[in-house]
């Protein structure tokens, strides 16, 4: 029997919270299984990922109404988030219409109790109203619940980049992204996906960023005959931004070194033309598998996927055998937060800290393998300097052959440019609304 969206909504918080799963990876399941037109794709979404994105501050809400109740299960507490969310950041759902709903599934699921609980706590929160969060006296802790981030996670912020960048990036992170997408310039132009994905329908505009990008302000590209004949890939543009570091001239023989699920592999070859090879590894079969389903898609003849842990590329190639290398490192993502909002609860401090291990000894593994004059691109998709700066720093103290390739801002669009700085660059989410990314670029000597 299909559920109603708010009953599937408080599902997948369910399984978020218990299982520590990937709400975009559930959220996807639970649309085909429950065949959900549009318009309860679009709720369903929103409830999800603004329950999850806004789940400390909830909690903070509901904490005077539920303090004398020590025993409520945990999926009574996740129904009570799920249907203040809606009270408080919903306007087109009325109070009486979220609280007749949470009631019924607080009935289906559990007795009679339980439902007279949660029509009582609700009712109150309507008539008392919530609490403010002037009561929190410490600035740190202020910021970390009314944005619901990590106290750990605010503090750590504040200290590398100042409050106010601080407090700029966890307001954004509560925002829903635009869908950006790259233009395959092998098969089409930009001005004609643009014309090509308007006549399907769909809202779209140039991007003001990345020459080859464009925005979707209605619609899902993924469904598009544009996507699906291989006209575009959907990515962020700070991830574009990346492949445009490499500097990549056509004939190269260019190394992706952690490559899936293959965007910016893509990239890369579609910048090679037809010619040369990009050499895309991952570590795991079913992750090359999308690697090789996108080259397919996007009808890029000239990459060669393998399964491969990058540790041990030397004793599969050859040293001085790459033009170009890039290591999109394994990382915190703690610049993608807004996309993948379970990430901010379940990463750690110490889990930066382990992190930095393996992308040292990935940087170490790969550059024997570039030639002489060669570049080597260092990416990750978050903004915490012990996995960028700090590991950068470190490898250029021991390998003297590599120098910071101060020519990178030549590379860079013009928006980008200002941010470049000593052959790398830091992006914020808040600069162009867009992921949070750190890309260095180095040349070897």
């Amino acid at each position: 029997m299909k559920k109603n969206v708010r009953e599937t909504a408080l599902d997948i918080l369910e399984m978020v919270d218990k299982n520590q799963s990937y709400s975009n990876l559930l959220l996807n399941q639970s649309i085909k299984k429950n065949q959900l037109n549009e318009k309860d794709i679009g709720l369903l979404t929103e409830l999800t990922y603004g329950t999850i994105q806004r789940k400390m501050t909830l909690d903070f809400y509901l904490s005077p109404f539920v303090r004398k109740n020590k025993k409520i299960e945990t999926w009574v507490i996740q129904l009570l988030r799920l249907t203040l969310y809606q009270m408080v950041y919903l306007d087109k759902v009325p109070d009486r219409a979220a609280i007749f709903e949470a009631v019924e599934i607080a009935k289906k699921r559990g007795h009679k109790g339980i439902s007279g609980l949660v029509n009582g706590i609700l009712r109150s929160i309507q008539r008392e109203g919530l609490p403010s969060f002037e009561s929190i006296k410490d600035p740190i802790h202020r910021l970390s619940i009314r944005t619901s981030h990590p106290e750990w996670l605010v503090k750590r912020w504040v200290d590398q980049f100042g409050y106010d960048e601080t407090l700029k990036m966890c307001e954004l992170n509560l925002t829903t992204p635009v869908l950006t997408a790259r233009v395959n310039l092998t098969k089409t132009t930009v001005e004609q996906c643009i014309q090509a994905l308007t006549d399907e329908g769909y809202d779209v505009e140039k991007s003001s960023v990345i020459p080859e990008a464009i925005y979707c302000l209605k619609g899902n590209l993924a469904h598009s005959k544009a996507f699906k004949s291989g006209l575009l890939t959907i990515q962020d543009e700070s991830s574009m931004a990346v492949a445009l570091a490499l500097g990549v001239e056509e004939g190269q023989h260019i190394l992706d070194a952690c490559a899936a699920p293959g965007g910016k592999t893509t990239h890369i070859a579609e910048k090679l033309n037809k010619t040369g090879c990009v050499y895309s590894l991952d570590l795991h079969d079913h992750k090359v598998k999308l690697i090789k389903e996108n080259a397919q898609r996007l009808e890029l003849s000239n990459v060669e996927t393998m399964t491969m842990d990058s540790r041990l590329v030397q004793q599969h190639f050859e040293n001085d055998s790459f033009h170009r290398i890039l290591l999109d490192a394994p990382c915190s993502g703690l610049g993608v937060v807004r996309r993948k909002p379970d990430i901010k609860y379940t990463k750690k401090e110490e889990d930066v800290f382990q992190l930095q291990k393996i992308q040292k000894t990935l940087l170490e593994s790969v550059a024997p393998l570039l030639k002489k004059d060669g570049i080597l691109v260092y990416s990750t998709c978050t903004i915490d300097p012990e996995e960028n700066q700090q590991v950068i720093n470190e490898f250029l103290k021991d390998h003297s052959e590599f120098v910071r390739d101060i020519s990178l801002g030549e590379r860079m669009p013009s928006k980008l440019r200002s941010f470049v700085k000593n052959g790398e660059v830091q992006i914020l989410p808040q600069y162009f609304n867009s992921d949070g990314f750190y890309i260095a670029c180095l040349r070897k000597n």
